[in-house]
């Protein structure tokens, strides 16, 4: 099968109401991540020196050296800057994405995150790449960091965030560990839903854009107030949705070795002043984000079209186009993923068939519709979803008079245009049927088997808009 793996279209126009608790229209959900003691160093069994996230412009490794100037950057963070945030957010819930041998090394520091309540999620074994390693490398360091933070924290995490991670990350989180959540993603504003490794997995986004880490980059921050700045705007922004009915999350990164710089610290601490003017506010640890929305959101049991069968797919759809299986056929064999995994996806890949076939074909989809209320109809051998829309505008009860001047309207079109007038009933009434009926007569044939197809796709778009709805 022809599929991409990647969902383009997410929760679309209408994301799912979050209902945070008390009605709250904001969820804020700060990261402190503690990978001081867990980052490249030779006395790690490291090949070379740290390179990433940190005041030294430009660093590069240093294969086979220790860093003096690297370690005490990230040495001021487990030593000054973690209390420094310890001391501004204790009263928080907030998330910590601990590395497993920075936890380790780190004994004062962790027993100050459970004294604090805090969440203390993974980040991994080292704060180290993982694109290169091979599957049965991250497979073992996935597992050695739920040993060891297990171990060294008294509780096995119920979330996971790599990082620098790979191809593979998720599906290896997800198929080892119970994740209440994996946080490898900055797709969405919200939680969603995704399959990996065998099985139904929440994710709960992280970000890069309200994140310190953007101190330690050339495109980013370089002073407090624009750290600021981007969060208060951030936040008035997703404020505001959730004040019109739409509530998001707001994720915030910090790093003890960036936001624990006191200018950095002071910037966080007027965005979260003004954090507090505002009332609706929920405070929570990831855990207890994800906690909320498996509530909420429970997982739905059913197949998704991309991942269905020739046989599955085309039972599902093939009646979609009246009596013109040929288009579902057409559509399973084209690259579909998960952003088609909606109505409004199955039918942008069932219309691209049909509009690409060549004339005679679409006409063989004209012709295979029944006419308005025709003979078919009162013999009841229209097909199911044609009765029901019929139906729905009632062309099944009318008078005789009625049925008179459809009878010569449906002989006089065909014989004109050689198929049978075609119009999307459920977005009509009798009166603008036959309003369009005698209007559409003065086309030329161009002109109506133009409209006649844009119908046909109307329709298939209304029958699987009630389908994805049942």
């Amino acid at each position: 099968m022809n599929r991409y793996p990647r969902n383009m279209t997410g929760y679309g126009a209408e994301p799912p109401a979050a209902n945070w608790p008390d009605g709250a229209k904001i969820a804020i959900q700060i990261v402190l991540n503690y990978e001081e003691g867990g980052e490249n160093n030779i006395l790690h069994g490291d090949p070379a020196s740290e390179a990433f996230l940190s005041e030294i412009t430009g660093a590069q490794p240093w294969p086979g050296q220790r860093h003096w100037n690297m370690e005490s950057v990230y040495e001021y963070g487990a030593r000054a800057g973690f209390w420094r945030i310890h001391r501004l957010l204790k009263e928080l819930p907030i998330t910590v994405y601990g590395v497993a041998t920075a936890l380790a090394r780190a004994p004062e520091q962790v027993a100050a995150m459970n004294s604090a309540g805090w969440e203390i999620a993974s980040h991994g074994l080292k704060w180290i790449e993982h694109k290169g390693m091979t599957p049965e490398e991250e497979r073992a360091q996935i597992h050695e960091a739920i040993r060891l933070h297990t171990e060294v924290t008294g509780r096995a995490p119920r979330g996971w965030y790599t990082g620098r991670c790979s191809m593979n990350t998720v599906d290896l989180a997800a198929e080892i560990g119970d994740f209440a959540y994996i946080a490898d993603s900055y797709a969405d504003d919200l939680p969603y839903w995704v399959r990996a490794g065998g099985k139904d997995q929440l994710i709960v986004p992280y970000t890069m854009d309200c994140n310190d880490m953007r101190f330690a980059i050339q495109a980013g921050f370089t002073d407090g107030s624009q750290f600021e700045r981007y969060l208060t705007d951030s936040f008035d922004m997703l404020y505001a949705e959730g004040a019109a009915g739409i509530p998001k999350m707001l994720s915030i990164g910090l790093h003890c070795r960036l936001a624990g710089r006191p200018g950095r610290a002071m910037a966080l601490q007027r965005a979260l002043k003004h954090f507090s003017k505002h009332d609706g506010v929920w405070f929570a640890t990831r855990e207890q984000i994800a906690d909320h929305w498996a509530r909420e959101h429970p997982v739905k049991q059913r197949i998704a079209p991309s991942q269905m069968d020739k046989e599955t797919f085309v039972a599902e759809f093939g009646r979609v186009f009246e009596h013109s299986p040929w288009i579902a056929e057409g559509a399973f064999a084209a690259e579909l993923g998960p952003t088609h995994d909606t109505a409004t996806g199955i039918h942008s890949a069932m219309a691209r068939v049909f509009r690409a076939a060549s004339e005679e074909r679409r006409l063989g989809v004209l012709t295979a519709h029944p006419d308005l209320a025709g003979k078919l109809a009162q013999a009841k051998r229209l097909t199911a979803e044609s009765t029901a829309e019929q139906t729905s505008v009632g062309l099944d009860a009318l008078t005789d008079a009625e049925r008179a001047a459809f009878t010569e309207l449906n002989e006089r079109y065909t014989a004109q245009f050689g198929f049978p007038f075609i119009i999307a009933v459920r977005d009509n009434t009798k009166a603008t049927i036959m309003e369009a009926f005698r209007r559409r007569a003065a086309n030329d044939r161009a002109t109506e088997f133009a409209e006649a197809c844009q119908q046909v796709e109307r329709i298939a778009e209304l029958r699987l808009q009630e389908k994805f709805a049942a």
